[in-house]
């Protein structure tokens, strides 16, 4: 996928942070499957080359850079933030999300009883008796994040032509993490970056570590319109024809609802950058946790599986589709990239390990990952291109500051000639 992929994969995990972040509370770190890291630092790297040297970033360390904010560590079969868990399925494994409030309530659905406010014990011995495709055919129509731990092989499309990003209007409806990152690495590459919210719906991230939601929209403007209102619904129809690139990570039917047509921006010369769970003709949900560790991405030790760093499936697809934005067609055409989360992860699974003879389950795929060892107070690896220290999650300092929701809205409106 990129000329400048690393050869050590080893190392680049080690260096990322990520390794630090997995693991059990009370073992060693360990050295994730797969190539992730390496795919994240070569993403940058083309950014680098894309804009001149304007945007120099480390993609590995971008993947552990939240929990340098949160203090997130790693868990176990416990994701670092703690609102998704891996559990025994009656055939492997399964990541199951528990990460809004009416999460309970969907999981007292799917095991067909009141669950309370603690859903585990209940969804734990539901799960040991039923299959992951079992799970997957409750999970999609009630709407909850999860399923069953096996990998997807997916292609990842090759990067383009770039393109300069100075003076782009880049429009973000797009909340949490995996969307933010792309928009404010095209902000840091020179384009204006306006994020739209709506009045029921804000970015939940404003809620989180004010720090890191800071150093993700430092600086970019914000504008909220209402979709139900036939004026405010005309508005944002203008405002996104008025955009040189869309980010968007919702459902195109739900887009369309609001009079937003991903099609036909893109036949008028438009990059529309599409960021989904599972694809844009999926109609399953998905976080950063669950999403990488049913794609495959696991770590493994004694006791079984472990979530590979901190919703590690976020950071590298905002990494992704920031250096798809940076790139248009040879020709000039608009593109629209379907970027989805697991075929992305699962993209970077490509064996460069041996595979284990001893797999710990049925659906679960595992290699055999060099040993971490401690001295002197750290942790090592030896990789193919020498030993090398593990990296702690390491945090970028925040510039800009956040604009209050729909502070700009009057401003840029006026500013297109849309009011």
């Amino acid at each position: 996928m990129f000329e400048s992929l690393s050869a050590d994969s080893t190392r680049d995990w080690a260096e990322s942070g990520i390794a630090c972040l997995t693991g059990r509370p009370d073992g060693p770190p360990l050295i994730p499957p797969g190539r992730a890291a390496s795919v994240a630092r070569a993403a940058t790297t083309w950014i680098e080359s894309a804009t001149h040297g304007a945007v120099r970033l480390d993609g590995a360390r971008l993947l552990s850079e939240r929990a340098a904010f949160t203090g997130h560590r790693r868990a176990g079969a416990v994701s670092a933030g703690g609102s998704c868990r891996l559990l025994p399925t009656a055939d492997g494994w399964a990541a199951v999300s528990c990460a809004r409030p009416d999460d309970p309530l969907l999981l007292g659905a799917l095991v067909g009883t009141d669950v309370g406010d603690d859903p585990w014990p209940a969804v734990t011995a539901w799960l040991a008796e039923h299959t992951g495709e079992d799970l997957l055919d409750l999970a999609e129509p009630l709407g909850i994040a999860a399923g069953p731990v096996a990998p997807i092989r997916a292609a990842v499309p090759e990067f383009l032509v770039p393109r300069p990003a100075e003076g782009l209007l880049v429009v973000d409806f797009s909340s949490l993490w995996a969307g933010p990152l792309c928009a404010h690495i095209l902000g840091l590459a020179g384009a204006r970056v306006v994020k739209v919210e709506t009045p029921t719906r804000p970015d939940g991230a404003r809620y989180g570590n004010a720090d890191f939601y800071r150093l993700l929209h430092g600086g970019h403007e914000s504008v909220v319109l209402d979709p139900g209102d036939d004026l405010q619904r005309r508005e944002l129809a203008e405002l996104v024809a008025a955009a040189d690139i869309v980010i968007e990570a919702s459902r195109p039917r739900a887009l369309a609802g609001f009079g937003l047509d991903a099609d036909r921006f893109v036949a008028s010369g438009g990059t529309w950058v599409s960021i989904t769970a599972h694809g844009r003709e999926s109609f399953r949900i998905g976080f950063g946790d669950d999403i990488a560790a049913s794609s495959g991405l696991i770590a493994h030790d004694t006791q079984g599986p472990v979530f590979v760093g901190d919703a590690l499936a976020d950071p590298l697809t905002g990494v992704t589709a920031a250096a798809l934005a940076l790139s248009r067609q040879a020709d000039g055409r608009g593109t629209l990239w379907d970027v989805s989360m697991s075929a992305l992860v699962s993209s970077t699974l490509v064996s460069s390990t041996p595979v284990s003879s001893t797999p710990v389950s049925s659906n679960l795929c595992t290699t055999l990952q060099p040993p971490v060892y401690e001295s002197a107070g750290r942790w090592w690896v030896d990789a193919p291109s020498g030993t090398v220290a593990l990296a702690e999650p390491e945090r970028r300092e925040p510039a800009g500051a956040v604009a209050e929701s729909g502070r700009d809205t009057s401003k840029i409106l006026s500013e297109l000639g849309i009011r």
